[in-house]
């Protein structure tokens, strides 16, 4: 079947409405356990293979989003040569494994999606997570909900994801063109996603939301004009998630009350037991491996190594021998890779966020609105990067090469030209 065939194809009501269903699914897949949810990534990747191999429409989407593609490609580089370095095995490409995955994946959007399937389908998902938050702190008191994959350590990554898929739900909330049903779920999906990020209490993702909940909101008045109602949005939504905050029997207030008394008591080590101390900790001891090493780093995957050392060595304290990643995703480049992991890492984030800016004031709302959505993905994740490992975990960082590498070739497809022409400017 030749490229154009295989295209009219999926462009059939019936046809478009399956990939838009099975790329809908991937969220809520990342962030189950059941085998099953290896299913919709599985057809999507055989799919953008062959789009890829025999669409030549498809080949020119990928060169329109030519920066964001290459940016993916050298993070998969530079973890292979890495790992050649250091001779550490291939277990540590799985997680560029899982990038190639979604660079494949990303072919999908160049096809006539449903996107408000597709949007419907992300915000089902933020109802979903959100919903089990709730169960497991409400019902199964659980202190920190953590969802539906990844066990108790997980409760930051899935903070992360809900936050993630709330900032789809705000930005199609907000879009003048959305039918007021569909307004409604995203409305409940926003607040399912917050209030089960809530109640994990992770402080960094909830503080790193903040923002960007704010630029969403503002973004959106510049662009249409309405700024008295997107003020009262960010007034009304601040006082709501206030009032959820200090209604949480004090754990959540407690938490953010606790971080400058362990902030001092580090550093006039008082202290070496707390959230917060044991990051400060890891961070002076990742610091630590960047100085020691600052070109070749100590190998991918290899922190945990080099903190038992350090922690036999004296320089480093025990109580954060049981983490594998500081728990800061520069201080993990910069640590594993040297300066160039962590110039990759500053262009996985940047490149892309330079792509969806250039994209964001489009008057066409299918180009703006995907835009917006990846300028809010990837700010939130640049700064939960700040106190977490965003790419140690497969859920997190599926979501995140998923989302930006599928907005991106969507635009690409949308504007080839236009799109090719502004990132070479």
């Amino acid at each position: 079947m030749t490229g154009a065939r295989l295209t009219q194809v999926f462009a059939r009501p019936g046809s478009a409405w399956v990939v838009s269903i099975l790329a809908a699914l991937l969220p809520l897949s990342f962030s189950v356990e059941w085998g099953i949810k290896a299913l919709p990534s599985a057809l999507l990747f055989l799919l953008g293979l062959t789009l890829i191999a025999r669409a030549a429409s498809v080949r020119r989407s990928y060169r329109a989003a030519g920066p964001v593609v290459a940016v993916a490609l050298v993070a998969i580089a530079f973890v292979i040569l890495n790992v050649l370095l250091h001779g550490l095995g291939w277990r540590p490409l799985d997680r560029s494994a899982h990038i190639l995955l979604f660079l494949v994946v990303a072919a999908c959007f160049s096809l006539p999606l449903r996107m408000r399937v597709v949007w419907i389908g992300f915000s089902l998902s933020a109802i979903v997570l959100g919903a089990a938050a709730a169960i497991q702190a409400h019902l199964l008191d659980i202190e920190r909900p953590h969802g539906l994959n990844g066990g108790p350590s997980a409760a930051i990554e899935l903070a992360t994801v809900l936050l993630g898929l709330s900032s789809m739900a705000l930005v199609q909330f907000l879009a003048p063109g959305t039918p007021r049903r569909e307004r409604w779920l995203h409305l409940v999906a926003m607040g399912c996603a917050m209030y089960g990020a809530l109640l994990t209490q992770s402080r960094g993702p909830l503080l790193a939301f903040a923002p960007i909940f704010l630029a969403l909101v503002l973004l959106h008045a510049r662009r249409d004009g309405r700024w008295r109602s997107s003020l009262l949005l960010a007034g009304a939504a601040c006082a709501i998630a206030g009032a959820a905050t200090f209604s949480m029997h004090g754990e959540m207030v407690e938490r953010l009350q606790a971080i400058a008394p362990e902030v001092t008591r580090f550093d006039q080590r008082q202290a070496t037991r707390g959230a917060v101390v044991e990051r400060l900790e890891m961070w002076r001891t990742a610091a630590r491996a960047f100085m020691e090493h600052p070109v070749a780093g100590i190998g991918v995957g290899q922190f945990d190594v080099y903190t038992r050392q350090e922690i036999a060595a004296g320089r480093s304290h025990a109580a954060i021998g049981r983490y594998n990643q500081p728990h800061n995703e520069y201080l993990e480049a910069a640590a594993t890779g040297g300066v160039p992991g962590l110039l990759v890492l500053l262009a996985v984030f940047l490149v892309p966020l330079r792509y969806f800016s250039r994209r964001v004031m489009d008057p066409d709302d299918e180009v703006a609105l995907p835009a917006a959505i990846g300028m809010g993905v990837i700010g939130l994740y640049m700064l939960c990067a700040l106190t977490d490992a965003v790419f140690y975990r497969v859920m997190t960082q599926s979501f995140y090469f998923f989302v930006v590498l599928g907005l991106a070739l969507r635009i690409a497809t949308l504007r080839p030209t236009d799109a090719g022409r502004a990132t070479a400017d």
